[in-house]
């Protein structure tokens, strides 16, 4: 890397440095003999689990070891506790999975048992607060994925587990919270495809809802966009999520303004691919709407979409 001084290491040291790495190898491969044969004799001991625990540390996506482990707790762990052992044995599990998604915050198995533990929060704390428990982990949860996010704001696993936490928790928090915290995050980065997607989401709950009326959060949804076309045009998840709300809108009026929205930033930037793609897309679904609106000149749309097809393909 450019402005890193190059290390030069001596022989001794490379060999010293390639024992390690070949005793460390070594350790894991004999770890793992050990932790699959208990798990083929079908050992449920404290010592199995403990052998689980520091096997998944060194190599957290060997998704075989994540569900002997969690036999372990269906068949062996939880039997032999109360209800607050349970939840403090997941919560021990949670803290294991977080500290794991710090350094893998993209493998799949750490994100699949958190889901798991959640999953298995047992009721309580008492029969007058059945939730507790649940209220208090999934509070938590909202918070972690919160920290993933801020330091990773694309991370499509933290953004599909955080859908997973509102749409699960036992008290979530109201759907226009999560709208301007998409905000926050898209006007941090417009290149976040998955705080559009996200937003496309709790927009969707909204109108069906009645929480906010369609027409006018549409005008507004296509003025943030706009800011977002003209600080990056080159930017395919502005361009995604303009695509989205022209099929949610139900008037040629808006199509007709948003084509010559997009030809004037097309004659300021020239070289941009996907306003080009955008003014293609807008056009062609202009033309559908106009066909069903004008049935008697639905052919002579055809044509016009057609040749416009056509053109498009020859670039």
């Amino acid at each position: 890397m450019h402005g890193v001084k190059r290390v030069q290491y001596s022989q001794a040291a490379l060999e010293a440095k390639k024992q390690r790495d070949h005793d460390k190898l070594k350790a894991y491969l004999a770890l793992s003999d050990d932790v699959i044969a208990r798990k083929k004799s079908h050992d449920m001991s404290n010592e199995a689990f403990e052998l689980t625990t520091r096997l998944l540390r060194m190599n957290p996506e060997f998704y075989t070891v994540w569900n002997y482990r969690r036999d372990m707790f269906i068949e062996s762990l939880f039997p032999q506790r109360s209800p607050s052992e349970v939840n403090e044995l997941l919560s021990d599990d949670l803290s294991l999975t977080f500290e794991l998604l710090k350094q893998h915050p993209k493998v799949y198995g750490i994100w699949n048992h958190r889901r798991w533990c959640l999953e298995h929060i047992p009721d309580g704390p008492s029969p007058d607060d059945v939730n507790g428990y649940r209220n208090s982990t999934w509070n938590k949860e909202l918070f972690v994925v919160e920290k993933m996010l801020d330091a990773d704001a694309r991370n499509f696993h933290a953004w599909n587990y955080r859908r997973y936490i509102l749409a699960t928790m036992p008290f979530p928090p109201p759907p226009k919270s999560e709208l301007a915290y998409t905000t926050r995050k898209i006007e941090a980065n417009f290149s976040n495809f998955s705080a559009w997607h996200q937003r496309s989401k709790v927009l969707t709950t909204l109108w069906e809802t009645g929480e906010l009326d369609r027409v006018k959060s549409i005008e507004e949804e296509f003025e943030l966009v706009r800011n977002a076309m003209y600080t990056d045009p080159d930017d395919q998840s502005v361009w995604i999520y303009h695509a989205w709300l022209i099929g949610n809108g139900n008037y040629a009026a808006r199509l007709q303004f948003e084509i010559t929205s997009i030809q004037e930033l097309l004659d300021e930037q020239p070289d941009s691919k996907w306003d080009k793609k955008a003014l293609v897309d807008s056009c062609l679904e202009l033309l559908a709407k106009l066909r069903d609106i004008d049935p008697p000149r639905r052919r002579r749309y055809d044509e016009i979409a057609e040749g416009i097809r056509s053109g498009n393909e020859m670039q």
